[in-house]
């Protein structure tokens, strides 16, 4: 038995034993993101709301509750009377000068900046400006530890099942009391675990749930949060049941039809021998039932046994980015004819394969992958992102023209899985740290098997940029038993890594697709070199840009928006594309980034920015320049984007540097109704013209086949004389979680946009709603992120309003001070909250 045998073999064996399933089924099946099950079998309760928060402390046992006081605190289960494990754990605490909270909570974004001067030298970067400067980590004992509480409620009927709690993801190390005890201590911010608390939970009686989570010590080099950012749930399954991501399915095309093998793995957590049979049922998208097959399983006490099905049907529309065609398969166990577990499982049919030659195939068709690299984090909430906000992320990118997304650097959340795979958009999953020591390798299986069914996902990757071990023999070997371990969880998917160097040695030959971070122009030589292998551009780009900004000025951290500047390992976005588009051999790239995020604001990673420039989006996904120079070549649709604003004040006469991306055949430009030239479009290339400012109007005509099909404006504006408010949606869910994209701008007293408005927003909300988060995209602002108010940074603002639970109309009113207010109506239908 090699090492992963053993640990896989020691977790299964561990979590059959009652006394010792929390950590056992913590370490390698997690949650499962798609369930659903009728009452009688399962069930799976979000703990979002009635949570309690205070800060603890990292550095002083007095204001962290009592935790570790004497030095006692495993000494007794649930400590004593005199002396218990933490005061906030005991169920008589009181906590009522706790701030109530909802989770996904991130704390993180209420915390004061660190600006302290600092000696460094000239060419250093603050090592603060990493995490965006904010208060947290070991020199912040008194930020870095949160607390929270609430009443667990276990109806009286679950008694004789397994209880759990399911935690998405806790930043960053985590001790969970039920009732006083401690019944899970987990590290690790992004991987979720399972605990098992039937032996200390109480059906039918008060329960309480305490979690201190440490935010002390990081995991990356960018903003991370802290706090419980993910889901909780509460669940209930018989003791005959499918364990956590215990089922797993691989279906291909077979003709107009498809083939799936089934693996559904079966728990009995009981005393007494059964036997169960074993039934699977796909579903197609359209509702229809489309295979079945059962089988009969012999069932031993405190044992897991696996079913193996095979199933074939003749009809299965694909899964693309294009067509997200969605199949579910439901397995079910049945006991003397009763059903005691029943789970849903979305999967899709299609083929994904990397080619050293080709590229990247889909559904055995060449697909480029126009992909963007993302961290978590959104202005407003942080790294709690509500779930529809997923959603959200992913439609901006779509529109860009992305097809695929590279969850950097870290297991993303299951609600960002799902709207992957619903919404069509690839997926190479990471996880968070290249190692093979127990605990990495738990994270890594635990990522597998969370979402090896999903469609989207098409690699694993199992490190970035790894400078101490990425080009050695020390790597190669990690990254050997890396691979070995997926192969086995999921054989149907490469492994990857994303490598900055060394693309010769160490990682580079093991894994079987090479991504390389930058460094593009080396891809054609790797290639000619080791032409089995296929290749991709794991990170591309870094062009940084403050979004409305067309002039340098250092001084206040602005860098502009034309697709010109980057770090010294960069490029622009036309040099990487042009590179990449015109080889077939490379299978696509990934930008950095499809949105600026907190933390690691380079090219001034010094105070004051406390934000990045490297999105093709701002941190609040209002697009940049460089957006519309991807939407051109990533998609076919027509499109014609002019820029700068129109409005250069005291430049009258100099010239402006004036560009267009564009798809189309020709444009020409116009100031004030005269031609100043007309041009080409060179594919995959930008249009620039030298123009002498004059106020009026900057026009773009754009010509396909000799048509006029497109005409761009940008005409001087006013003084600012109103605001104006937009929304992705106007029907919201009353289910307490939904939230509405909300969008401010500023138009003059002709309706003309205001490009450089920078006025104090206010919102207004009636009805059951509230602002939960606001930021203008500014990578130099530190007003607060949870507030009812944002000045504007170049003409825009964003409010993320998030419904309550009894639902009815909305009404949002933005006003500013001399500005005519906006009235924006919404609608939140009731609904049944989610079980």
């Amino acid at each position: 038995m090699d090492r992963e045998d053993l640990l896989v073999s020691r977790v299964d064996r561990r979590a059959l034993m009652q006394g010792a399933t929390a950590a056992a089924v913590a370490a390698i099946l997690p949650s499962t993101p798609a369930l659903a099950a009728t009452p009688e079998t399962r069930r799976r309760i979000k703990l979002a709301f009635d949570w309690k928060f205070a800060l603890g402390h990292a550095a002083d046992i007095d204001k962290d509750f009592g935790f570790g006081r004497d030095q006692r605190t495993y000494a007794k289960t649930g400590g004593s009377e005199t002396s218990p494990i933490a005061e906030a754990a005991k169920a008589d605490f009181d906590d009522s000068a706790w701030t109530d909270v909802q989770t996904p909570h991130d704390w993180a974004i209420d915390l004061p900046y660190d600006s302290t001067p600092r000696i460094l030298a000239p060419d250093q970067d603050d090592p603060r400006a990493a995490h965006g400067f904010h208060a947290l980590g070991r020199d912040h004992p008194e930020n870095s530890v949160g607390w929270y509480r609430r009443p667990l409620d276990i109806p009286a009927d679950w008694a004789g099942r397994r209880i759990g709690l399911e935690f998405d993801g806790a930043f960053r190390q985590v001790v969970v009391f039920v009732n006083g005890i401690i019944v899970d201590e987990h590290a690790g911010g992004y991987s979720p675990f399972r605990i098992d608390i039937t032996d200390v939970a109480q059906p039918g009686r008060p329960n309480w749930l305490t979690v201190r989570v440490d935010a002390s010590l990081g995991e990356g080099w960018f903003y991370e949060g802290a706090g419980l950012y993910r889901h909780v749930w509460l669940t209930a399954a018989n003791p005959v049941h499918v364990p956590p991501d215990g089922v797993f399915i691989r279906a291909e095309p077979q003709g107009s039809g498809a083939r799936a093998t089934v693996e559904a793995a079966v728990r009995n957590q009981s005393d007494s021998s059964r036997t169960a049979t074993v039934r699977t049922v796909v579903v197609a998208p359209n509702g229809l039932e489309k295979a079945r097959r059962e089988v009969m399983l012999s069932l031993a006490p405190w044992r897991n046994e696996n079913a193996d099905l095979a199933l074939a049907w003749d009809v299965a529309p694909l899964w693309s980015p294009a067509d997200p065609q969605l199949h579910r398969l439901t397995t079910e166990i049945e006991i003397d004819g009763v059903v005691v577990d029943r789970i849903e499982t979305p999967f899709g049919v299609r083929s994904a394969v990397f080619d050293a030659q080709r590229g990247f195939l889909l559904n055995g068709q060449p697909l480029k992958l126009l992909g963007a690299c993302c961290h978590q984090d959104h202005a407003g909430v942080g790294a709690a992102i509500p779930d529809r906000l997923q959603d959200w992320r992913i439609e901006q990118l779509k529109a860009m023209g992305c097809n695929a997304y590279r969850a950097s650097h870290n297991p993303a959340m299951p609600e960002l899985m799902d709207a992957c795979d619903r919404l069509g958009m690839l997926v190479i999953a990471e996880t968070r740290r290249m190692s093979s020591d127990e605990e990495s390798m738990t994270e890594l299986a635990t990522l597998v098997r969370r979402d090896r069914n999903r469609p989207s996902v098409i690699a694993w990757s199992i490190g970035n940029e790894e400078q101490a071990i990425q080009g050695n023999e020390t790597g190669a070997a990690i990254a050997r038993t890396m691979k070995r371990l997926v192969n086995r969880l999921d054989p149907s998917r490469p492994v990857t890594a994303a490598k900055d160097q060394d693309f010769d040695t160490g990682v580079s030959r093991v894994v079987d697709v090479l991504g390389f971070n930058y460094r593009t122009p080396q891809m054609e030589g790797y290639h000619a070199r080791f032409p089995d292998q296929p290749i991709l551009g794991s990170e591309t780009g870094s062009t940084v840009s403050t979004r409305g900004e067309y002039v340098l000025d250092a001084a206040r951290h602005i860098v502009p928006a034309y697709d010109r500047e980057h770090p010294w390992w960069a490029s622009t976005a036309e040099e990487w594309w042009t590179i990449a588009a015109e080889r077939p051999y490379i299978a696509g790239g990934f930008i950095w980034t499809g949105f600026d995020y907190r933390g690691e604001p380079t090219p001034y990673s010094r105070w004051p920015s406390v934000g990045s420039y490297f999105g093709a989006m701002d941190s609040c996904g209002f697009p940049k320049d460089n957006y519309w120079y991807y939407r051109a070549w990533w998609r076919p649709e027509p499109l014609l984007h002019l820029f700068p604003h129109w409005n250069w004040e005291g430049r009258e006469g100099e010239e402006i540097e004036v560009w267009v991306h564009s798809n189309l055949d020709r444009v020409e430009l116009f100031v004030n109704g005269r031609s100043v030239g007309a041009k080409t479009v060179e594919r995959n290339r930008h249009l620039a013209w030298s123009v002498p400012y004059a106020p009026g109007v900057l026009e773009a005509r754009g010509y396909k086949n000799g048509h006029l099909v497109s005409t761009q404006r940008r005409e001087t504006a006013g003084a600012p004389a109103a605001l104006r408010l937009s929304v992705d949606r106007q029907r919201l869910t009353a289910d307490g979680e939904d939230v509405a994209m909300i969008a401010t701008s500023v138009v003059d007293a002709r309706g003309r946009p205001c490009p450089r408005a920078n006025d104090l927003v206010a919102f207004e909300v009636a009805g059951d709603a509230r602002v939960i988060g606001v930021g203008n995209g500014d990578p130099v602002s530190h007003e607060p992120d949870r507030s009812d108010r944002r000045h504007l940074f170049n003409g825009l603002a964003q409010a993320i309003v998030q419904t309550g639970r009894k639902g009815g109309p909305i009404t949002v009113t933005a006003r500013a001070d001399g500005l005519r207010p906006a009235v924006l109506r919404l609608d939140a239908r009731n609904t049944k909250l989610s079980t």
